[in-house]
């Protein structure tokens, strides 16, 4: 299974000051829907992993949360995308659990129910937390520049930021790229057994 863990805020949509608290403030980033598009259509399952301490503060409901994940999938749906699940941590900073980014515990979530091995999984997010939450799933970390947590420096990123952390401009170049170095593994291959074929059907 291919797949692919994503962050939610400031990644897929605008981030916005006290949090999204209605489908009316839900507004995807440009480029943002196609590129989990390509990602589909490359053959990855797109699955969000999300801190939603506004929950937790009582800010929105679970009503609201679903109206606007329903809003979310509906504009998906438009361009041809999908997004498998949404996973997501409910507690405020205070609570101590181990689900909230930067802890493993929503990757680790998404191992269990896909049943994957988390290592090489790539995980793209917009903030240091989501980075260092990727690292300590086993994940391969991305970083997108479209939140308030992107750094103001990328080269080198801040010490903060794990080594390895791979950055791009926002997620339509992080899909690019992807894609990109999927079809040149795939083209590797294939070379590489027509070779192999050539080779054993070489007279000796």
């Amino acid at each position: 299974m291919k797949l692919v863990i994503v962050d939610r805020d400031g990644t897929i949509n605008v981030e916005r000051e006290g949090f999204i608290q209605n489908p009316e403030e839900w507004e995807p980033l440009p480029g943002a829907i196609d590129a989990i598009a390509r990602l589909n259509h490359a053959g990855y399952h797109v699955v969000i992993a999300a801190n939603m301490p506004g929950l937790g503060r009582g800010l929105f409901d679970m009503a609201a949360l679903n109206a606007i994940q329903k809003k979310m999938n509906k504009t998906l749906a438009a361009a041809g995308a999908r997004v498998e699940a949404m996973f997501y941590c409910p507690h405020t900073p205070d609570d101590g659990c181990t689900c909230r980014k930067p802890l493993p515990g929503l990757f680790e979530q998404i191992g269990e129910r896909y049943r994957v091995d988390l290592r090489q999984v790539p995980a793209v997010g917009d903030s240091v937390r989501d980075v260092q939450a990727a690292v300590a799933a086993g994940c391969v970390p991305h970083l997108v520049l479209t939140g308030k947590g992107a750094p103001k420096q990328t080269d080198p990123l801040p010490a903060e930021f794990p080594l390895g952390t791979r950055v791009h401009v926002d997620l339509a170049a992080f899909a690019s790229v992807l894609i990109a170095e999927d079809e040149a593994a795939q083209a590797a291959e294939d070379e590489a057994a027509r070779t192999a074929e050539a080779k054993a059907a070489t007279p000796t």
